[in-house]
């Protein structure tokens, strides 16, 4: 994982956090959240290998009664080992994977994050996580006004809280650190927005983004 991309994981999880207006976080305050983030991923990765696990044993009980129950292995010996069945259709067995690998790779990319945030000597991914909820310290009310002006049809205070974050995040990228591709910038918030929020958020997201784009002559 790039440490920047793990930056805006943890940017948005510590924008998540924020109980009270931005402007009354300290630099300390920020730090104390960021560790706190760092905790809550490693403990989201941590519950979400349990389900992973639960979900696997659950599958080798189902596949390990199916072969028990087959009329092959009933007709053996008590005593003789159950011999390999086939199954009947693997639709039965995709679906179930399909869930557990993507329960995994979300366990995986939280360790991931948490390892780049605690373990990497420079502090690169903690210290862009707070560049970014500095310059939306900075300059919070004229992003959340850019998003209020593009976001046509939607009232602000009821836009989900975890597209707005997203937005911020970016925006504050975009506008005021310009230190990264437009591109990836871009990217990286649908990213967050698949991940995190609602099946529309995606589409939303990228909406704001692109009116962000025209109107400032980004390239």
């Amino acid at each position: 994982m790039q440490a920047r991309r793990a930056s805006r994981e943890l940017a948005f999880i510590l924008f998540s956090q924020f109980d009270k207006k931005i402007s009354n976080y300290s630099k300390e305050n920020l730090d104390d959240i960021i560790l706190k983030s760092v905790r809550i991923l490693s403990s989201s990765a941590s519950d979400e290998l349990k389900l992973s696990l639960g979900a696997l044993m659950d599958m080798k009980n189902k596949i390990d009664d199916y072969e028990a129950e087959h009329e092959i292995n009933l007709n053996r010996p008590m005593e003789a080992s159950n011999i390999p069945v086939p199954l009947p259709m693997t639709s039965d067995m995709t679906g179930r994977i399909d869930e557990m690998i993507n329960v995994a790779e979300k366990a995986l990319l939280a360790l991931e994050i948490a390892e780049f945030a605690t373990l990497e000597s420079e502090g690169e991914v903690k210290n862009y996580a707070i560049q970014i909820a500095e310059a939306f310290q900075k300059n919070h009310e004229e992003i959340d006004e850019i998003i209020k002006k593009y976001s046509t049809g939607w009232d602000f205070d009821r836009l989900v809280k975890m597209d707005k974050d997203i937005l911020r995040i970016a925006i504050s990228e975009l506008l005021y650190i310009k230190e990264t591709p437009m591109k990836v910038v871009v990217d990286e918030a649908l990213e967050l927005a698949k991940k995190y929020s609602t099946d529309d958020s995606a589409s939303f997201v990228n909406g704001v983004l692109a009116k962000v784009i025209v109107e400032n002559g980004l390239k």
